[in-house]
């Protein structure tokens, strides 16, 4: 009943949007109102693409609502440019509503696939159903400057223990589809058997999204070599540290968006 709930609106059109709700709910906004629907769709499409209003009653609860246009959500869920939403929508959440946008339900599916490839490449050859939750909801606070200021360093646990059937739920349909883990149903656990040989990891980096493929191969390949992003990650893939460099790479645009998104929360929060 204390905790702030967080909602997140994936609207087709922004400034529409905020015009409609300037006229309902213009207390929600901060001093950023006087600039009209068009300023505030321009301050939202900075850092992770989503505008938040924060400390809202509602209904005897204290809310705060994010709004991100739908082809930036699309965006970041394929190829993880901010992991800002994307790493929300990596935890249980409850989806409310939901329109029938085919390309929108595809890249919410590949987003799990790519949390459970890169949770795959940073640990062990072998694990618990746990460790694999812990990872998953862990890569969204990789370099977060907020979880070193301020925010609870047991927040991942915090998210992961007590919310484990809602993980198997969410992430059920692609652990059976995987051929490296084995569901143990009969003992209610998963058994997880990973082929960390070069071959078995170039594989899945060749699965990451994009912008992590990106980072990786700005961190490995000095610059002026101009080496092409295949042959950088068969590279990485022979790394004795080829999880520590994901982990790397996934810190580098984590950083970048949490930065960005915090700095415009004392605007957008007053």
């Amino acid at each position: 009943q204390n905790n702030m709930l967080d909602f997140v609106f994936a609207v087709d059109d922004s400034v529409t949007w905020h015009m409609m709700n300037l006229l309902k709910n213009r207390s929600h906004y901060s001093f950023l109102k006087i600039f009209g629907p068009k300023q505030i769709s321009t301050i939202q499409s900075y850092g992770a693409g989503i505008y938040y209003n924060t400390l809202v009653p509602c209904n005897g609860r204290i809310i705060k609502y994010g709004v991100i246009s739908t082809d930036t959500l699309i965006d970041d869920l394929l190829h993880w440019k901010t992991l800002y939403v994307a790493g929300r929508l990596q935890k249980p959440v409850k989806i409310l509503t939901q329109n029938e946008n085919s390309k929108l339900q595809a890249a919410l599916v590949s987003n799990l696939k790519s949390a459970v490839t890169a949770a795959f490449l940073m640990l062990p050859e072998s694990f618990s159903e746990e460790d694999l939750y812990m990872q998953i909801a862990g890569l969204s606070y990789s370099g977060d400057f907020r979880m070193v200021i301020g925010e609870d360093r047991l927040k991942v646990q915090n998210i992961v223990k007590p919310n484990v059937p809602h993980f198997q739920k969410l992430y059920s349909n692609i652990l059976q589809d995987c051929p490296q883990v084995v569901y143990k149903h009969h003992l209610g656990r998963l058994e997880a058997s990973i082929d960390k040989s070069p071959e078995g990891q170039f594989t899945q980096l060749m699965a990451l999204p994009r912008t992590l493929q990106q980072k990786i191969t700005s961190l490995v390949d000095p610059p002026g070599k101009n080496r092409d992003v295949e042959e950088i990650l068969l590279q990485v893939a022979h790394d004795p540290d080829c999880g520590f460099v994901v982990h790397q790479g996934i810190s580098g645009i984590v950083r970048s968006s949490s930065i960005a998104q915090s700095a415009k929360t004392i605007l957008t929060a007053g």
